[in-house]
C-alpha cells in the first residue's frame, strides 16, 4: 500500500504528518536498562541495574564480557550509543551525519553540534522536560515555541540567538513545572534560562569539551567512512 493510501486510511492531512507519525511509532520504547547494558554505558542517566550487572543482557550475557569486540563492533556500538542517546532512527541519524560531512569544521564535532541543536534536545537541556523522550512529546504536542511561534517538529534545528519557551497556555502543565522545580544539576554555557518568563536562549553551538555525552564521535566517522 502506498504512503498516500495509508494517509487516507489513517485520516492524516499530508505526507509530513504521516512521516512524523511513522517515526514516533517506530522509535524504541523498550526497557532502557537493557539498552544501557548492551552498550555498557548509562546513556539514560544513573542506572542501578547497569551498576549491578555490568555485562550484556541475556542468558549468556555474563560470559560475553570476556569476548573481544572487533574494530567494526566498537565503531558500531558507538553509533548505536549516539542514536539511542539522542533518540534517532537509523535513517534520521545518517541524514544528520551526511549534513555534518558537508559542513565546515571537524565532522565528528559538527555531528554532535547538530544533534545538540535539535529542538527536543534543547528543551531537555534547558530543563523544561526531565528526559529527551518527554521533551520530544512536549514539542510534538505543541507546548513549545521558538521565537514566539509554535514548533511541533522535534528535529527542528535551533540556531544561535533563537528563543525557546513554553507556550503561554502550557505554562501550568504539571510535567513542565515539576521538571523546572527539580534540582538542576547542570547548567550549560551555550544556553541561557529565564525562569520567570519560562524562556531560554540558544546562545551558540557548544564546543566539543562542553558536551557532556561520553560519545567517541571519531569512531562513528570511521564507521561511515568504510
Amino acid at each position: 500500500m502506498s504512503h498516500h493510501c495509508l494517509i487516507m486510511v489513517a485520516g492524516l492531512r499530508n505526507v509530513e504528518e504521516y512521516n512524523f507519525l511513522s517515526i514516533n511509532m517506530a522509535r524504541y520504547k523498550g526497557p532502557k536498562s537493557k539498552v544501557a547494558r548492551k552498550l555498557g554505558d548509562p546513556i539514560y542517566g544513573p542506572d542501578k541495574f547497569l551498576e549491578k550487572k555490568n555485562y550484556p543482557p541475556g542468558l549468556h550475557g555474563a560470559n560475553k564480557r570476556r569476548k573481544k569486540t572487533s574494530e567494526y563492533g566498537v565503531q558500531l556500538r558507538e553509533k548505536q550509543k549516539a542514536k539511542y542517546t539522542y533518540g534517532l532512527l537509523e535513517r534520521q541519524f545518517r541524514n544528520v551525519f551526511e549534513k555534518a560531512t558537508h559542513s565546515k569544521g571537524v565532522t565528528g564535532e559538527v555531528l554532535l553540534q547538530l544533534l545538540e541543536s535539535r529542538l527536543d534536545n534543547v528543551v531537555y537541556r534547558l530543563g523544561i522536560a526531565p528526559t529527551r523522550d518527554a521533551a520530544r512529546q512536549l514539542v510534538a504536542h505543541k507546548h513549545i515555541v521558538v521565537n514566539e511561534k509554535v514548533v511541533h517538529i522535534p528535529s527542528f534545528r535551533v540556531r544561535p540567538g533563537d528563543l525557546i519557551g513554553v507556550r503561554e497556555k502550557s505554562k501550568s502543565l504539571e510535567v513542565i513545572n515539576n521538571a523546572l522545580s527539580s534540582p538542576r544539576k547542570t547548567r550549560f554555557s551555550w544556553l541561557e534560562w529565564d525562569n520567570d518568563k519560562m524562556t531560554g536562549k540558544f546562545l551558540n553551538l557548544p564546543e566539543r569539551p562542553e558536551i557532556p555525552e561520553s560519545i567517541k564521535e571519531h569512531l562513528i566517522v570511521e564507521l561511515y567512512s568504510k
